[in-house]
């Protein structure tokens, strides 16, 4: 009671300073996160949560809270990529300024360098990377010693970082100095996968006398504050399919099923509805041995979907015929006149394996000949975590369906798995086994995705 009166009384004063009304920090944060916030004992302070549980936000009221008190003081915010740092936790401090009822004016806020100063403490938040150790070395201010160090984002940090060795190494960077009153803060939504680094080294961490875990998820939020349509969008999910409800609004660790579109079903079995399409998409996966295939698929603006059209595939082992890139792009020339002449289509996006280049080329010189229709060749994004997410989400809301012609990818779609021995290291990927179509698919997906996201409702459309 002591603390909350000095806190009110501390706002009170800065109210009167900015002229404004400045607001209790509690009143601002969910009341499942004062403790933390008040939490000044434990050093290593881990939240965790599902979609929409206002992590970002309560960083970011902490940190300007931090920075306007007396007390000299420093706060860095990491994330692992810097270049995701401006539109993320950069804003989210920016923002937080406004919910406490506070003037930007009261503010020294800078992009380059990224850094928030209060003009009257002098106090500052610094914000960095650590693509590298020592990008984060030069922060240190010897005049306002480090009091709270921010890592948004964890996942990342053990995804394409060195994980708890990382955050060990900055931990030792920015104790230095602190004889008290220094914390870390690390904010993540936990995978699926109960084996996945991160995971593990939670369960390490709450065994530590020095470090609290405090999980939330969008039901401790009130509804005035996540909004009716996310509310809707997390209910559509939990009725449509309650085990990812669990992973992505409850943030449960769910884990793995080793069959990775387990949610297609006959339902995605559709013919195409329209009978003509403005815009047809095709993922190409090559291989000269291996199959070749081209999965196409015409956006429907009116149906709100994606709607598997055709197929063509080509196995050199299976047929015991090779063939040349170039018959392959003729076959896929011809591959294109059937479905413009089907659907009256004008505009073709192609998007090949990255590893195709040569097969790209020659697609290429045979499109730049006098046609009634265009083909854009494109270079297919490969991340295979956040393409086969993008399926998925299609494949649950029912935006996504695919032809009776595409018996090849109907086919894989019920064997496409994991490799059980990636699950059991924390580290899921697909078995390199008949998936030839699947990446096709995943390759037009992530192409068409900034058309069709839209098509989802408005709380899943990103990742």
């Amino acid at each position: 009671m002591k603390a909350q009166k000095e806190k009110t009384q501390r706002a009170d004063i800065q109210a009167d300073e900015n002229g404004g009304e400045a607001k209790d920090p509690h009143d601002v944060i969910i009341p499942a996160l004062w403790d933390i916030f008040d939490d000044e004992e434990h050093e290593h302070q881990i939240i965790t949560s599902g979609r929409a549980g206002t992590k970002s936000s309560f960083a970011g009221i902490l940190g300007i809270t931090t920075i306007t008190s007396d007390t000299p003081a420093a706060v860095v915010v990491l994330r692992k990529r810097h270049n995701k740092l401006r539109k993320t936790v950069y804003k989210e401090m920016i923002r937080a300024i406004g919910r406490l009822g506070l003037s930007k004016d009261d503010f020294d806020i800078k992009v380059s360098p990224m850094e928030i100063r209060h003009k009257r403490t002098g106090n500052v938040i610094y914000f960095s990377g650590s693509d590298s150790i020592d990008d984060t070395k030069g922060i240190i201010d010897e005049d306002k010693p480090i009091r709270l160090v921010i890592l948004d984002e964890l996942t990342e940090f053990f995804d394409v970082g060195e994980g708890e060795e990382e955050l060990t190494n900055i931990e030792a960077t920015f104790v230095r100095g602190n004889d008290e009153s220094f914390r870390m803060l690390y904010l993540y939504n936990p995978p699926k996968n109960p084996n996945a680094a991160i995971n593990v080294w939670c369960q390490k961490m709450e065994l530590r006398p020095d470090a609290v875990h405090k999980h939330i998820d969008y039901r401790d939020v009130p509804i005035s504050w996540i909004g009716k349509k996310l509310l809707e969008s997390a209910e559509l999910l939990k009725e449509t399919d309650f085990r990812l409800y669990r992973w992505v609004w409850l943030g449960e660790c769910i884990g793995v099923d080793d069959l990775i579109y387990y949610m297609f079903n006959d339902n995605h079995r559709k013919e195409p509805d329209a009978k003509h399409y403005k815009l047809i998409g095709i993922g190409v996966d090559y291989g000269q041995q291996n199959a070749t295939t081209y999965q196409a698929a015409g956006v429907n603006i009116n149906k709100r979907r994606i709607e598997g059209l055709d197929e063509f595939y080509h196995s050199g082992r299976e047929s015991g015929k090779q063939k040349s890139p170039s018959d392959y792009a003729k076959e896929l020339i011809e591959f294109t006149d059937a479905l413009h002449e089907e659907y009256s289509c004008s505009a073709f996006y192609v998007f090949i394996d990255p590893s195709a280049k040569g097969l790209a080329e020659e697609i290429k010189r045979l499109a730049m000949r006098s046609r009634q229709y265009g083909i854009v060749i494109k270079d297919a994004e490969n991340d295979v975590a956040v393409g086969i997410q993008r399926v998925q989400k299609c494949l649950t809301y029912q935006i996504m369906s695919v032809s009776g012609n595409q018996e090849n990818l109907i086919r894989e779609m019920g064997t496409y798995e994991y490799d059980p021995k990636s699950i059991e290291a924390g580290k899921e990927r697909p078995l390199k086994i008949d998936d030839h179509c699947c990446d096709a698919w995943r390759y037009l997906t992530m192409g068409l995705w900034d058309k069709i996201k839209y098509f989802l409702p408005a709380g899943e459309r990103d990742e």
